[in-house]
């Protein structure tokens, strides 16, 4: 039995007559035959507009007078690509006395079940919920440089620093350089980069491939992140770090704690303790690196969870210090497997990069750090070329190839020494080229969690007045769902993923993306207002 928030988070979907049983017609949709001869991504232009058209004629004609109700039920789901379709009973249950007060089927809901975003943070599987995900790691990130969200405001105060740990070489890519930047956006980079990998030697390596590349890439060269030779690159040694980077990391961040501790006892000063927010990309050739916020507070051993200014002796520069020191000397090898029998040498790469964080625009701003991070936690394998959910032995041999591409033989290399006891977790993480942690992970003490931002939406959506002129709403609400007099509990199953009919995907999305371009305009009016405001104090 499950316990479920007493609101419609979880939404159904479908307008028109109930699933005839549950299960009926899961992951597949109601098509003309007319609509199966051909794939969508096979179709003329101006069949596939035909077909959009149709589709929500069709939609349209089956919901009918209930429409807007079938709106309203699958609302908290309507943007989501894949949404979960449940089918079961809710009771409603009064928390102080245990009576039962409701009871509901979703047999009587329309299409029959509940529907639920399916939360995926991926924005090439799921934009709308990936968008969700994004803002809630931009608040979370930032809450923990500028305060807010549970967090004091004190911890702008703190000496932070935002670090960037690279994989080492396994081999020459292509790459683009640019030796000095003079663009203002580096997403659309125009300056001239050096050339990929000059020689004065036109030297080639033992398969016969040159080992210099002159040419200047642009952003979008297919080349980029490609060996130079595939042969000569070392795909075992790269899919094993990046499974092994994440115990790196643990690593680093404990060197790191500990040579500040051993620096501020040195100094005569209280023990200090060290919170970060960490990001996980891919970079092009699918060598994972982290980029890392780390933030310095105090430790009082009474009150460990108490968030506390460090102590004036411990610095930024200290901070700075003890990242680059870090990242130096830190290491592990990994047990030995009878591809490599002494075991691999896991260690970062010569590109480590630090710099202090700064809320008045000297270095790096708080909001530019939790935006770039949280652009990151949406992404995957993307950049590499590669795509793919958790393989089996029965889709394998579409994505490896020993003889393949790069990714193909990352994939190989993955799937292979993943055979062997102690290593399985690169056979599990094949899709992700060997990388199973998380891409967005944070210290305990560094700000807010996801559950309580989660929890703080749902209560507002409760809570909120109808029309525009409703009260100011602050975080701290969400201590009000602590004293909520009924719990939901539902006895739900799994009946399918995905909407029913094209025609109610095309509605449901068409009202959530309306929904986000509204949100969209109000932003943009926001900051224009608060920049006409800045300007006006600065000629006063």
């Amino acid at each position: 039995m499950n316990t479920l928030p007493a609101s419609g988070s979880t939404l159904a979907l479908a307008p028109g007559t109930a699933s005839p049983a549950p299960g009926a017609g899961a992951n597949t949709e109601h098509r003309q035959p007319s609509q199966l001869r051909l794939p969508t991504h096979q179709l003329p232009p101006s069949r596939i507009a035909r077909r959009s058209i149709l589709a929500s004629e069709t939609a349209l004609q089956r919901a009918g007078d209930g429409f807007f109700d079938w709106l309203d039920h699958v609302w908290s789901a309507a943007g989501c690509a894949h949404p979960i379709r449940l089918f079961g009973d809710l009771d409603v249950v009064d928390s102080r006395t245990g009576e039962l007060t409701r009871s509901l089927s979703t047999t009587g809901m329309p299409d029959g079940v509940i529907y639920k975003a399916c939360g995926n943070r991926r924005a090439t599987v799921c934009p709308a919920c990936a968008d969700t995900y994004r803002r809630d790691a931009f608040q979370l990130i930032r809450s923990g440089l500028a305060g807010g969200k549970t967090v004091p405001a004190s911890v702008a105060r703190h000496p932070a620093v935002f670090a960037t740990f690279t994989a080492p070489s396994f081999g020459p890519v292509h790459t683009r350089h640019v030796r000095r930047h003079i663009c203002t956006d580096r997403a659309h980079c125009s300056c001239r980069p050096e050339p990929c990998h000059a020689r004065r030697d036109l030297t080639h390596c033992d398969h016969g491939e040159p080992a210099a590349c002159f040419a200047r890439h642009e952003p979008g060269d297919s080349r980029l992140g490609q060996p130079l030779c595939p042969d000569c690159y070392d795909h075992d040694h790269h899919v094993v770090w990046n499974n092994h980077a994440s115990e790196l990391w643990r690593r680093t961040k404990q060197a790191i704690s500990r040579h500040l501790n051993r620096l501020a006892s040195a100094r005569g000063l209280p023990p200090v303790r060290v919170s970060h927010g960490k990001v996980a990309e891919y970079q092009a050739r699918g060598a994972v690196h982290f980029h890392a916020l780390l933030r310095l507070d105090g430790l009082e051993p009474d009150d460990p969870a108490a968030i506390l200014p460090p102590p004036p002796g411990i610095t930024a520069v200290d901070l700075d210090a003890a990242a680059r020191l870090a990242a130096a000397h830190i290491t592990c090898t990994t047990d030995p497997h009878p591809a490599h029998p002494d075991g691999w040498f896991i260690t970062w790469g010569e590109q480590v990069d630090v710099r202090i964080i700064s809320l008045h625009g000297e270095s790096v701003s708080d909001a530019m750090v939790a935006g770039y991070l949280a652009k990151y936690a949406t992404k995957g394998t993307e950049v590499t070329g590669h795509s793919s959910r958790r393989l089996q032995h029965h889709n394998i041999g579409l994505y490896a190839d020993p003889g393949g591409t790069h990714t193909e033989r990352l994939v190989h290399a993955a799937w292979t020494l993943g055979d062997h006891p102690g290593f399985e977790s690169l056979r599990r993480w094949a899709h992700m080229l060997g990388f199973g942690g998380h891409f967005l992970t944070k210290a305990r003490h560094y700000s807010v969690t996801f559950a309580a931002l989660r929890a703080a939406r749902v209560h507002y959506r409760r809570t909120q007045p109808q029309g525009p002129d409703y009260a100011d709403e602050r975080f701290e609400r969400q201590d009000d769902l602590d004293t909520q007099t009924t719990v939901v509990l539902a006895r739900l199953s799994y009946v399918g993923t995905g909407w029913k009919t094209t025609g109610d995907a095309l509605l449901a999305n068409t009202a959530a993306d309306q929904a986000r371009r509204r949100h969209e305009a109000g932003r943009e009016e926001l900051a224009h207002e608060l920049h006409a405001l800045a300007r006006s104090k600065e000629v006063a």
